[in-house]
C-alpha cells in the first residue's frame, strides 16, 4: 500500500553496477486510455531524465488499456526520438492496485483524471494530470522547496514526496490555464502524423518540467 511496504511491479526493478537489483520506493505511474501511445511516451521519458536514481520505479497504465499490445510505430519513433525505448513495452489495464501502489499519478487529460479517482478515491491527493503538474511547479523557488531542503540530501525518496504535497497546495493558488484544454495531451491514436508531433509538443515539455523539478529538490538545502 502507499505510504507503507510495498511490493515492486516486477517490470520497474533497476538493475544496479554494484548489486543485483534495487526496490524502488518512490512509483509515479502514467496513465492514458489504452496504454500504447501517451502514457508509455510519459513513462520512457521520465525514466530517461530520472536514471540517476534508482530508488525511483516507472510504470504506466490504461483506463480501457489494450491488452498485450506494443506502441504504434508512430509512438515508438518519438520515444526513440526523445532517447527513451519503446521496445519492451506491454500494454496493460489500470487496476485499482496499480494506483494504491503509486506515489505520484500523471494522467494525460483530466478525462483520465476523473477515471483514475473513481477507480481510487484515494488517488486525488497525488494524482494530476502532467500538463496540471507542470503548471502548477512552473516558477517554482528553492524558498518554494524548503519542506524538501529540511530532509538529509541522500532522503531522495522523502524530497520526491514533499514535490507531490507542494503540487497538491497550488491548486486554486495558481491561476487557471485559458483552456481547460491545456491541461490535456492530445490523443494521437490512428490519427496523422501531425497529431502525434501536436501530442509530443504538449507532453514534452511537460516532462521537461518535472524532471527539471524532481532534479532541483535533490540539491537545495537549508542555508
Amino acid at each position: 500500500m502507499r505510504g507503507g511496504a510495498r511490493r515492486a511491479w516486477p517490470s520497474q526493478l533497476r538493475q544496479d553496477a554494484t548489486e543485483d537489483c534495487v526496490v524502488a520506493s518512490f512509483t509515479i505511474l502514467t496513465v492514458c486510455s489504452g496504454n500504447i501511445c501517451r502514457s508509455p511516451l510519459a513513462e520512457q521519458l521520465l525514466r530517461v531524465g530520472l536514471v540517476r536514481w534508482p530508488e525511483v520505479a516507472l510504470g504506466s497504465a490504461g483506463t480501457i488499456g489494450l491488452t498485450g499490445q506494443a506502441m504504434p510505430y508512430e509512438a515508438a519513433d518519438l520515444s526513440r526520438h526523445f532517447g527513451g525505448d519503446p521496445s519492451l513495452h506491454v500494454a496493460r489495464v489500470l487496476t485499482a492496485e496499480h494506483l494504491s501502489e503509486a506515489d505520484l499519478v500523471f494522467a494525460m487529460s483530466r478525462e483520465h483524471r476523473r477515471a483514475i479517482v473513481e477507480l481510487y478515491p484515494r488517488a486525488i491527493r497525488y494524482t494530476f494530470t502532467i500538463r496540471e503538474f507542470a503548471r502548477l511547479v512552473n516558477g517554482v523557488t528553492d524558498e518554494d522547496l524548503e519542506e524538501a531542503a529540511a530532509l538529509p540530501l541522500h532522503d531522495v525518496v522523502g524530497r520526491f514526496s514533499t514535490l507531490v504535497g507542494f503540487a497538491a497546495s497550488q491548486r486554486g493558488a495558481v491561476n487557471p490555464p485559458e483552456s481547460p484544454d491545456d491541461d490535456d495531451v492530445v490523443d494521437p491514436y490512428r490519427r496523422s502524423d501531425e497529431v502525434y508531433a501536436e501530442s509530443a509538443r504538449q507532453l514534452v515539455p511537460a516532462v521537461n518540467e518535472v524532471v527539471s523539478l524532481f532534479h532541483r529538490s535533490t540539491r537545495v538545502h537549508q542555508p
